[in-house]
């Protein structure tokens, strides 16, 4: 395989440019490149030395947004307005985290839809991709005000468990912070490239990399090749993990202690309240990993943890862990002791009882000498630098130029294969119908790195034909791409209900020069804000368009079981809704969305309720 690094200019990286590594994390966020002088990476730090930026984003009632930790203290004094832990949310639907919305002291939008959550803060409302592009330009401005240069370039690390929707988040998340993201890399890849674990070997070795962050979990197991000449290779062989498993669940897990132990309910506790003793519990948490108890006295009630106490209320998650650990060695096809390193990352393995537990399991010390809030970090630099072109023993493998991607509903691209992507490849997603008997469906395959297929080229288009008349939704879709070692794109279509396909072949390189690649990247980065923003639009509308459609023929199927005033009340809300479907303010739109979905509830859910007592009459449970 040949080495592939491109230069926006030219289709190779310039060695003096800086491309930084980003640590994207549910608590700490840290940014990091490699030094020259030393040959080693390192975390850039502020003013006061500080490396770790927390993962807090305030909005203040003037418009001012802070994100850090300048943000921290206003977790308790305005927790509506501070959002933490948004990495959880990256890539989820409201359905995916309904049961832990009432962890949150801000407002996540329950739309009853399989969209991407929203959170509203004040009148406006805002993407998990919005708020993480906050905390990634506060990094970006960081680096820029140290290294003083402009930062452009980036790769950026997400949980080996983070699927297609997440890792896609997470880009979008940075190109709306004017990143140009050279590559995803998982974190457990990144911690051993910190270690530089391939360097002192000449045969091969397999590690384990256990990494528990704030708000997620994994553990990788990887086998290092490493020979004299021929550089080092990283070969994962199995993952597992969760992406809602952390530091963030032993601090509830505190917090539910102390709820219980003063009888309280968490329906008592104010939003301030919650917070206040969120935050206390994570200092507990940190305060017991070197001290046996916990005590602090507050104006109403006196909170303390003992070590022991502690350990049995973190118990059921650090052995969650153990179990993805033993899933992830049957899946390697190995046993405990063919790993022949652990390495522990993220901030929860600074907890002695993870530690403990996990060099007990896998029967050996844990590789710790590096720290574990910055090992990510470090490793991504590394990386960065191997894309840089200044580590030659390094292999890359080919990629893709540019994103590949279908037309979705209001002109959309939906990206399938993103750019950097190693060949060969293959991915898939599906899709449906969006209107009632439809019997066939336009694929129109887009490369670029826009939102809207307008802005992209287009690189081909045919149809799927012959479905079989279902209503709206009902059909499942599967489209995959599949490029090949020599670069030649297959698009596949098939009704996985009735096996309908179809497929056409589009041919290497796409046309495009060097050149032309480097203007559309340009504009990708130009027009990133703008793109994003008229997506949102684009969104806010096509997400309108169906909540109407879906409650006229909701109101026409059940209008015998609703009274004058729900009918009247919903075509209300209705019209409304219609009034601004052509406006360019996405928060006007979802706030009439929400408007709409809080009056149809309750009788929505009544004759949900009739249908499931119908449907069970004279049956036995």
């Amino acid at each position: 395989m040949a080495q592939i690094s491109i230069n926006i200019k030219e289709g190779s990286l310039k060695k003096e440019e800086v491309i930084v590594g980003i640590d994207l994390g549910t608590t700490n966020s840290l940014i990091a490149i490699m030094d020259a002088a030393t040959g080693n990476p390192k975390a850039i730090r502020d003013a006061e030395a500080y490396a770790i930026v927390p993962s807090i984003i305030h909005f203040a009632a003037d418009g001012t947004v802070t994100v850090g930790r300048s943000a921290r203290e206003h977790l308790i004094t305005d927790p509506e307005h501070t959002i933490f832990s948004v990495k959880r949310l990256m890539g989820k639907s409201y359905k995916d985290i309904a049961a832990y919305q009432h962890h949150f002291g801000y407002k996540i939008i329950d739309d009853d839809t399989e969209r991407l959550v929203k959170i509203k803060v004040y009148d406006k409302f805002y993407s998990p991709i919005d708020l993480s592009s906050l905390i990634l330009k506060e990094l970006k401005q960081r680096a820029e005000k140290v290294l003083n240069c402009k930062i452009n370039k980036a790769v950026i690390t997400v949980p080996a468990y983070f699927n297609d929707a997440q890792r896609q988040a997470t880009r979008d998340a940075g190109k709306l912070a004017g990143l140009d993201v050279l590559r995803i890399v998982n974190e457990p890849t990144a911690a051993s490239l910190a270690y530089g674990l391939g360097n002192t070997i000449q045969d091969s070795k397999t590690i384990a990399v256990y990494d528990l962050g704030g708000g997620t979990f994994d553990i990788s197991i990887l086998r290092i090749t490493s020979a004299e000449g021929s550089g080092d290779f990283f070969e994962v062989l199995s993952t597992n993990g969760d992406t809602f498993l952390g530091g963030d669940d032993f601090d509830r897990a505190i917090v539910q202690h102390w709820i219980e132990e003063h009888g309280l309910t968490e329906s008592q506790l104010s939003a301030t309240e919650r917070q206040h003793l969120r935050v206390l519990a994570e200092q507990a948490k940190k305060h017991l990993s070197t001290h046996t108890h916990f005590t602090e006295q507050t104006d109403k009630r006196t909170y303390s943890i003992s070590r022991e106490s502690f350990i049995a209320l973190i118990q059921p998650f650090v052995e969650k862990t153990i179990a993805c650990c033993k899933q992830a060695l049957k899946d390697a096809q190995l046993q405990v002791e063919d790993v022949e390193t652990v390495v522990l990352v993220g901030g929860s393995t600074r907890t002695p009882f993870v530690r403990d537990s996990i060099a007990a399991f896998f029967g050996r010390p844990v590789h710790d000498t590096v720290d574990p809030d910055e090992v990510v970090a470090l490793g991504a630099a590394v990386q960065a630098d191997i894309l840089a072109g200044n580590q030659k023993d390094m292999l890359l493998l080919d990629i893709t130029p540019l994103s590949l991607g279908i037309e979705t509903m209001g002109g959309l691209m939906d990206v399938i294969i993103p750019r950097n992507t190693k060949i060969p490849t293959a991915a898939g997603r599906q899709y449906t119908t969006s209107i009632d008997g439809q019997s066939k469906l336009k694929i129109a395959v887009y490369q670029g790195e826009r939102d809207l297929v307008r802005d992209n080229r287009k690189l081909a288009e045919f149809e799927l034909t012959n479905i079989p008349g279902m209503p709206a939704g009902l059909p499942k879709i599967e489209i995959v791409f599949q490029i090949d070692a020599d670069g030649i794109l297959k698009v596949r279509a098939t009704e996985l209900r009735s096996g309908v396909e179809q497929h056409i072949e589009v041919k290497p390189q796409y046309g495009l020069t060097e050149e032309e690649m480097a203007g559309m990247l340009l504009d990708s980065i130009k027009h990133a804000k703008e793109d994003m923003a008229m997506r949102a639009i684009v969104e806010a509308r096509v997400e309108a368009q169906n909540m109407i459609d879906t409650c006229e023929r909701f109101i026409e199927k059940n209008s015998r079981m609703l009274n004058e005033t729900e009918i009247a009340g919903t075509r209300n809300h209705l019209d409304a809704l219609r009034s601004v479907l052509a406006s360019e303010n996405k928060d006007e739109i979802h706030q009439h969305i929400e408007s709409l979905n809080e009056f149809t509830r309750p009788f929505a859910e009544r004759l949900m309720d009739m249908a499931i007592s119908q449907a069970m009459k004279g049956k036995k449970l």
